[in-house]
């Protein structure tokens, strides 16, 4: 069977393309821009890609076309596959009807976390024994890979809220029906496609509604919105995870200096987590995980030992060069408050050291300004910060003053609508045992490599 996947260089779509093609289908695929890394991975495995949306592509005859959702009406090929009555359908609807109908999926649903949750949880049931077929939203480098498929019964899947097509307004997550469900948190974001926080408390009510009786979901106890979510209709055993400081099934508890913590299930001590990885929430996205491996029959002891040999996601405090003592990381924080817990993240771990920030607000719901007024709080742990309000072709990308939302850091802050004249003043500015942590959802013009190129 031969399919061609429409938007095809994305993440998630890269992802159902490979795993077609694991599957045994013939995969072809286009793209506006088809280039590396995604590109590279896809040829390597055989797929044939297209640069560009021609309606000749329609000459292929593919048995279906597979619509991702940065097609839109207006798509030159979009309208030759409609005018044709040509067979189409959407990525998680392809994947949840032919790759998941035979699974146990493991769905892992939140504003943040997913990444790197949905690593954890596989990287569990893999050092377990295990084989799990999985799709992920980042490369985890335990695996090297974002996606597989294997003869495995378990599937982990990141379930995200955002909608699935044009032609299909829902969330992702509701093709999925997955047996586990973690719900990590839930705040306003996508602002481009949710009106409200209560619009998506929708979406994740969807999604609560496919769980199986005989299922299990694993939410957070710190969050009220998932909480009056589930307050609409449950149908399936709820096990709740928090720190010390609230009630709940799983605990956190007696953090080291390390990091390292004891977890607790219903009040009895299961071991300790000794790891490499910070931060208040990667310890409660380890809760979630272990948590939900316990449902498919991995024991706490075996997933907490797992963690002394997990290995973190790519662009997830991912360092990626040392200079004249200077390190520079790379981490996908775009909401203020993965922003915040990133920034946290790291002065815990370096202490007094200078934190310089560098972060382009550049997804959908940052470009509106929607969350503008809560950038500064969520920079206050950084000693400074260069923000960056242009897209990576140099033209304005914010509807909004990047430096007048940043003014009430002062001094310490600076806007600059130029990446060239960013990377100078980042590297006036740094001083040896400096920690320069920059922050998108994208490739932010390569700036991490020319902010290490200028300090040499």
């Amino acid at each position: 069977m031969h399919i061609h996947i429409l938007g095809i260089c994305g993440t998630f779509m890269g992802g159902i393309a490979a795993i077609a093609k694991q599957a045994g289908y013939k995969v072809t695929g286009c793209d506006a821009n088809v280039y590396p890394p995604m590109s590279t991975q896809l040829e390597a495995q055989g797929i044939e890609l297209i640069s560009g949306f021609d309606a000749s592509q329609t000459d292929l005859n593919p048995d279906v076309y597979v619509i991702g959702n940065v097609v839109s009406r207006g798509n030159p090929l979009m309208e030759a596959i409609l005018n044709k009555g040509l067979p189409y359908i959407s990525g998680p609807q392809w994947l949840g009807e032919t790759v998941l109908k035979d699974k146990w999926v493991l769905a892992v649903a939140g504003t943040h976390g997913k990444t790197t949750t949905s690593s954890m949880l596989a990287w569990i049931l893999q050092d377990a024994g295990l084989n799990p077929g999985f799709l992920i939203g980042g490369v985890p480098n335990n695996f090297g890979i974002s996606a597989r498929l294997t003869d495995d019964p378990f599937f982990v899947i990141e379930a995200d809220e955002y909608d699935t097509a044009f032609f299909d307004k829902r969330s992702k997550f509701v093709h999925y029906r997955p047996r586990t469900a973690i719900l990590n948190n839930l705040e306003f974001d996508h602002a481009d496609i949710f009106a409200d926080l209560a619009a998506i408390q929708t979406q994740f009510h969807h999604l609560v509604r496919t769980i199986p009786e005989n299922g299990l979901i694993v939410s957070n106890a710190h969050a009220p919105s998932l909480d009056e979510t589930l307050a609409k209709g449950v149908w399936t055993p709820v096990a709740r995870f928090a720190d010390d400081s609230v009630a709940a099934d799983w605990q956190i508890a007696h953090v080291g200096a390390d990091d390292s913590f004891d977890v607790l299930l219903k009040g009895e001590l299961q071991g300790r987590v000794q790891w490499n990885v910070t931060g208040e929430h990667n310890r409660l996205n380890a809760l979630a995980a272990i948590a939900a491996a316990r449902h498919v029959g991995v024991e706490p002891k075996h997933a907490i030992d797992a963690f002394s040999r997990f290995e973190m996601v790519k662009r997830r405090m991912e360092v990626k060069g040392v200079v004249n003592g200077i390190t520079v990381y790379d981490d996908f924080a775009h909401h203020p408050t993965a922003i915040a817990l990133t920034v946290a993240g790291l002065r815990k771990r370096v202490g007094a050291s200078r934190i310089l920030a560098v972060l382009e607000p550049r997804s959908n719901t940052m470009k509106l300004g929607v969350m503008k007024a809560q950038l500064p709080d969520s920079l206050q742990q950084a000693d400074l910060i260069f923000g960056y309000g242009a897209s990576g072709d140099g033209k304005d990308a914010l509807g909004w003053d990047l430096a007048e939302s940043l003014s009430p850091l002062g001094d310490k802050a600076r806007a600059f609508n130029d990446l060239n004249a960013l990377v100078e003043a980042v590297k006036a500015a740094a001083q040896p045992s400096d920690h320069i942590l920059v922050m998108s959802n994208g490739g932010f013009g390569g700036v991490h490599q020319k902010i290490l190129d200028n300090l040499k």
